[in-house]
């Protein structure tokens, strides 16, 4: 039998794993019903896993396969379990789900960033901390403190970034239609990562985007679900 091990992102709690980019692949994993084992490691860690294999996670071993980066574990699943259900429905839901990742990245994400990051920091260990501190604040600019004073305005301000997913929801349950697709699993993974670290409440009662990201926190028995908010 082939054991799955999937590399997480983890704080000094092991049962809290918060990286967006590895609720994609438990999601993902769920949507195919494959069994795998989720080891969180911690940042300063990660260098360690599976002989310096990649400096990020999420890392997927399948057997003998190792697998980095969310989107092409997701491409590896669809091509290697054809027979199970499909992430993407076809070329186009690729195409779907590379827009939906460039949206995260580029507007969620940093928008996400203003709000969460000094709680990652007080989620970390010592050495993370000192790790994580310094390689934020210099991508940022700023220390987190000065980020942290800012957070409140962001918190205001982050409904509105959603806006297109928001119109879209009004049309359909989910992102990838009638049932989720890896797509939804993308921005998913962007607000779960939101909700573990912060608990932040972003959304007015009846957003359609909140409406989602609840039904994807129910989803696969709600694994969601398994690890609280902040």
């Amino acid at each position: 039998m082939t054991t799955r091990i999937l590399y997480s992102l983890c704080g000094a709690d092991e049962a809290r794993p918060f990286s967006p980019h590895c609720w994609k692949v438990v999601l993902a994993l769920k949507h195919k019903g494959l069994d795998f084992v989720e080891k969180p490691t911690p940042f300063t860690q990660i260098p360690e896993i599976e002989n310096g294999f990649s400096k990020t996670v999420p890392i997927l071993r399948d057997g003998n396969e190792l697998i980095r980066d969310s989107f092409d574990i997701a491409l590896y699943l669809e091509d290697h379990y054809p027979n199970r259900p499909t992430l993407f429905g076809g070329e186009g839901g690729k195409a779907l789900s590379r827009f939906v990742e460039r949206f995260s990245q580029t507007i969620v994400h940093p928008a996400i960033t203003g709000i969460a990051v000094a709680d990652i920091h007080d989620m970390l260990d010592e050495t993370d901390q000192r790790y994580f501190r310094t390689s934020r604040e210099k991508m940022l600019g700023k220390s987190l403190e000065e980020v942290r004073a800012g957070r409140e305005a962001a918190v205001r301000e982050f409904a509105a970034k959603l806006e297109p997913m928001r119109q879209t929801l009004g049309y359909q349950d989910f992102i990838g239609g009638d049932g989720p697709l890896f797509a939804d699993y993308i921005l998913f993974g962007a607000l779960q990562w939101m909700r573990i670290t912060t608990g932040a409440d972003v959304f007015a009662a009846g957003d359609p985007v909140g409406q989602w990201f609840e039904r994807c926190l129910d989803l696969y028995e709600g694994v969601g679900r398994s690890v609280t908010a902040a």
